[in-house]
């Protein structure tokens, strides 16, 4: 079984306009797709650095002088490359959300179809998941969270029988989690309405759109100056807006300030149109189907 299955490989790294002697990160390693593609397009003089935060990962590190892979969430991206004395890049490439490996790994509570205990860490060294979200975090925490990062209309009324469950007995694992929620599942839409669940919790948990805005605002500041390229893959909506409005203002809200001639001042140029998978790629990967690539060149 692949660990992961590199989603818009050769899209992804094209848009990184690799230079043989650059220096590039990999935010997001997983099996090492992406990365050995990277790899492949540098010269002897080239280096690679990558990020994941979880554990599973460093297995499938790769065997390469040229490569470094760092254990941490790519929240601390600047941190990490001074560390390693790189202060600029040329090239940064994030394939956002859950590995394939995650949702295959039952234990791991990522995936609607297997039962586990609820837990939907990304890394195994957070003290926060899902079991503590689902019974320890207030009802009007549980509304916000499903409605903001669930986007669910009903999110009160979920919040309220997760409360009221909860009285009787914890809620461990998914099955308990499903069925308190039962009432909400109607079978025609129950595995999209479960989705959207499981996935306010796991960005909850993990702290994603967090950590996505402070991984964007520092990629600004690591990109070196024209021609630095942003390559981003993103799985839904909430991500895409982010990245979207980043790479088209440089900021996550309100709009840019003007110059003298009353010109928007943005740091990037927006590279191509949006891509997403072919129909090809989305019948061999089906977890491809929601994927959409921003590509970006700092100014």
């Amino acid at each position: 079984m692949e660990y992961h299955n590199p989603v818009l490989l050769k899209e992804t790294v094209d848009g990184l306009d690799i230079k043989p002697d650059g220096i590039y990160v990999d935010v997001t390693f997983g099996g090492g797709g992406h990365s050995k593609e990277i790899l492949s397009r540098l010269g002897p003089d080239g280096r690679l650095f990558a990020f994941d935060q979880d554990e599973d990962a460093l297995a499938n590190a790769l065997p390469d002088e040229r490569f470094v892979l760092i254990n941490e969430n790519f929240r601390f991206l600047k941190r990490f490359l001074r560390f390693n004395n790189v202060k600029q890049v040329d090239g940064i490439l994030a394939d956002l959300g859950v590995s394939s490996h995650q949702f295959d790994v039952a234990e791991r509570g990522f995936s609607t179809r297997f039962d586990a205990l609820l837990d939907m860490r990304m890394s195994q060294k957070n003290d926060l998941n899902a079991y503590k979200v689902v019974n320890e975090y207030s009802e009007a925490d549980l509304k916000r969270m499903f409605s903001e990062y669930g986007e669910l209309s009903n999110s009160a009324a979920i919040a309220k029988v997760i409360v009221e469950t909860r009285e009787e007995a914890p809620i461990k694992n998914t099955e308990q989690l499903k069925l308190a929620l039962s009432r909400f599942l109607p079978n025609h839409k129950s595995h999209k309405i479960l989705a959207q669940i499981y996935q306010a919790i796991r960005i909850e948990v993990n702290q994603e759109m967090d950590v996505l805005k402070e991984f964007l605002e520092q990629s600004l500041e690591i990109l070196k100056p024209e021609g630095g390229r942003l390559s981003v893959i993103s799985y839904h909506s909430l991500e895409d807006r982010l990245v979207k409005r980043f790479v088209k203002n440089g900021m996550f809200v309100g709009e840019p300030e003007r110059d003298f001639f009353g010109n928007f001042s943005v740091p990037f140029k927006t590279i191509g149109k949006l891509i997403v998978p072919s129909d090809a790629e989305i019948k061999i990967n089906n977890r491809a189907r929601s994927a959409k690539l921003r590509i970006a060149e700092k100014k």
